[in-house]
């Protein structure tokens, strides 16, 4: 009656429920021959249990007079029993294998939680046997006499103390970790993974690959199988019969047909797994785990690494906690489509900064010309000024950390040290003040280039090549890769890329010049190309919610506030505005000496005997006009014409050969 409602009204619902018929031959098999194993295996009259309405009725009792008396007893049992067991694997719509494999993995789990619970009991009644001191007080307190026997506790089981997780030791000036929130537990079944790990040697096996899965690793996003590539046999030209091993690229062309058969898109192939004899399969998990910033701080990977300016990634496919750290890069680059999990990652490298570092040792200079992703950090004492939202002061804050770069290079020339790291143990020994680290923050890249191009890149092209020495490190992130935002000599002075989901395979041939970004899930789903490493590592970002930032944001200022009154201290870039930039009045001083020489101005001119870009050239050609050195354009023709110096100018010049002019005291 079921099955028939279903069928009736399964189109008129508002979501078409999903039938399988199979599945109602199965349930109605499992219903009316368990109803005839009933009454066959009760050793009353058959007859008379069916005029009762017991055992299996009258349906039982038909079962009963056609099997027994043809077959016996036990083979009628044995019969009914293979029949049910049949409508049970039509009612499934499973493979056996599959179905023993959920039995073993909720037969564990259970017996996992039943451990998990009497270990726990146990710990909670031996926890205050295994401390001696609480129990010493409280002899004392009931009068008791200390220096008598005093009764041995019962020794803790190595076991136990070594399974408990020690939490890091942090600074009383430095946030808690309890600000943030634990991680959600994975949720995922096992039985799942060796379900895909069938399908996926059935599907090679279909096409004529022969491949078995070795092995498989849970991600919080995704799972990786690693398959092992078999052998086929051929017959050469001699008649022999030789063994040759399957070709990756095979595997390779079978990446739809393979999404197709696991019934995830998109997957991922990485052929082969980086040191691994196998090639890697990432399929999308049913269920998705939350990767929570404090789980990977409180690692025992990121607690290994001492370096101030590590910081958390994330997870790999195998669930691995990933540390890097940001001095080793010594810059990132970061790029991804609007909704990718750009600025979580942004969120998150900036709180692991902040959870480690003290102001002293620490400066942050911010840039978000979008004004609403990193303005909430303003108050926090390790900016060096507040949050820089217009462009044009952005280029000013920019050469004031070259300034600040080459300044810092003088000092350690003073001390004769090499780099930060030796210019502040040579300044603590000699009573000196340390230097601390500085970490340029870039939200959007699309809008300075825009904006400035030559000088924005020209400065960050500098800063990449010679500031690593110095401490100051950059940290850029995109939502636009393109050749005329990440131009060639970015990507040359930045080896470390996170590429998040773009739409397009040109953009992730531009972050990571490869392909695989736009197969990615999206929502923190990231590939990171090491500045040590040339494979890429697909990676779950971690996640910072922005009631965390406010936490972690509030916790600075109350502590900075707790040393003293604020003071707000002017940004130290201003006053520069108005000053130009000693390089670029040099580049017109040579031009203009250039043009005056040779009697000729053209942007080609200027492009070969200064060896710069084409649309420098063309600026230079129009400041050369508004100095009034060349003059206008004119129609049909690239050349400009030079003009003479005027007269005034050449009387202040000094003439050689002839007499100054005589001043009032000479007169």
């Amino acid at each position: 009656m079921l099955g028939g409602l279903v069928l009736l009204l399964r189109r008129s619902l508002p979501k078409p429920i999903r039938f399988r018929w199979q599945g109602l031959v199965g349930a109605e098999l499992i219903f009316f021959v368990g109803l005839g194993l009933i009454h066959v295996l009760t050793p009353l009259p058959a007859m008379q249990l069916a005029k009762t309405g017991r055992a299996g009725g009258y349906v039982g009792w038909a079962w009963s007079q056609f099997l027994v008396p043809m077959l016996g007893k036990p083979i009628a049992v044995i019969v009914l029993l293979v029949f049910w067991l049949f409508g049970l694997y039509l009612l499934l719509g499973q493979p056996w294998t599959i179905v023993v494999w959920r039995i073993r993995w909720a037969w564990s789990g259970m017996g996992l939680a039943f451990r998990r619970l009497f270990l726990g009991k146990a710990r909670a009644v031996a926890e205050p046997i295994v401390r001696p001191e609480p129990e010493a007080v409280s002899r004392s307190k009931r009068g008791a006499p200390t220096n008598g026997p005093k009764p041995k506790p019962r020794p803790a089981k190595p076991k136990r103390v070594s399974a408990r997780v020690t939490k890091p030791v942090r600074p009383g000036d430095l946030p808690s970790l309890e600000l943030l929130e634990r991680d959600d537990e994975d949720s995922g079944s096992d039985a799942d993974a060796r379900e895909r790990e069938q399908v996926i040697e059935e599907t090679l096996a279909a096409f004529g690959i022969p491949a078995k899965v070795v092995e498989h690793h849970r991600g919080p996003v995704v799972t990786q199988f690693g398959i092992e590539p078999g052998y086929v046999e051929r017959t050469d030209r001699n008649g022999e019969v030789r063994r040759y091993k399957i070709r990756v690229s095979k595997i390779l062309a079978l990446q739809n047909d393979l999404a197709l058969a696991l019934a995830a898109s998109p997957i991922r192939i990485e052929a082969p797994v980086p040191g691994r004899p196998i090639v890697g399969i990432e399929v999308p998990n049913a269920e998705k785990a939350m990767v929570g910033l404090r789980g990977v701080l409180e690692s025992q990977a990121f607690q290994k690494m001492r370096s101030p300016l590590r910081f958390a990634l994330g997870r790999d496919v195998s669930g691995a906690p990933v540390v890097t750290d940001l001095a080793k890069m010594p810059h990132l680059l970061i790029a991804g489509a609007t909704g990718s999990g750009k600025s979580v990652c942004l969120n998150a490298i900036i709180a692991s900064l902040l959870f480690n570092n003290r102001p002293d040792d620490l400066k942050l200079v911010m840039v978000d010309p979008k004004r609403v992703e990193l303005t909430k950090y303003n108050g926090i004492p390790h900016l060096v000024a507040p949050v820089i939202v217009d462009v044009p002061k952005v280029i000013v804050a920019l050469r004031w950390v070259t300034r600040e770069m080459e300044g810092r290079y003088q000092k350690f020339a003073a001390v004769g040290a090499r780099n930060i790291n030796g210019y502040n143990k040579r300044a603590r020994s000699r009573g000196m003040e340390a230097m601390p680290h500085m970490v340029i923050i870039i939200d959007e890249l699309a809008d300075l280039m825009l904006a400035a191009p030559d000088d924005v890149e020209t400065t960050i092209c500098r800063l990449a090549q010679m500031a690593r020495a110095t401490g100051i490190h950059l940290v850029i992130a995109t939502q636009r890769p393109s050749v005329d935002v990440v131009t060639g000599l970015i990507k040359a002075n930045f080896p470390a890329r996170i590429s998040f989901a773009v739409t397009s395979q040109t953009d992730s041939r531009v972050i990571l010049d490869s392909n695989g970004a736009d197969k990615l899930l999206g929502r923190g789903d990231m590939l990171f190309m090491a500045p040590d490493s040339a494979k890429l590592q697909r990676i779950q970002g971690c996640f910072v919610s922005d009631s965390e930032t406010d936490l972690l944001v509030r916790q600075w200022k109350e502590l900075s506030a707790s040393d003293g009154p604020i003071v707000l201290q002017p940004a130290p870039w201003v006053g520069m505005a108005l000053e130009s930039d000693p390089s670029r009045d040099d580049l017109v001083k040579r031009a203009t000496d250039l043009v005056r020489d040779h009697e000729q101005a053209s942007a080609s001119f200027l492009q070969r005997r200064l060896r710069i870009g084409y649309p420098r050239a063309a600026r230079l050609i129009d400041e050369l006009e508004e100095l009034g050195v060349v003059g206008p354009a004119e129609s049909g023709g690239r050349s400009r014409m030079v003009l003479p110096v005027p007269e005034e100018r050449l009387e202040e010049d000094e003439v050689p050969g002839s007499a100054p002019a005589p001043s009032e005291d000479d007169e």
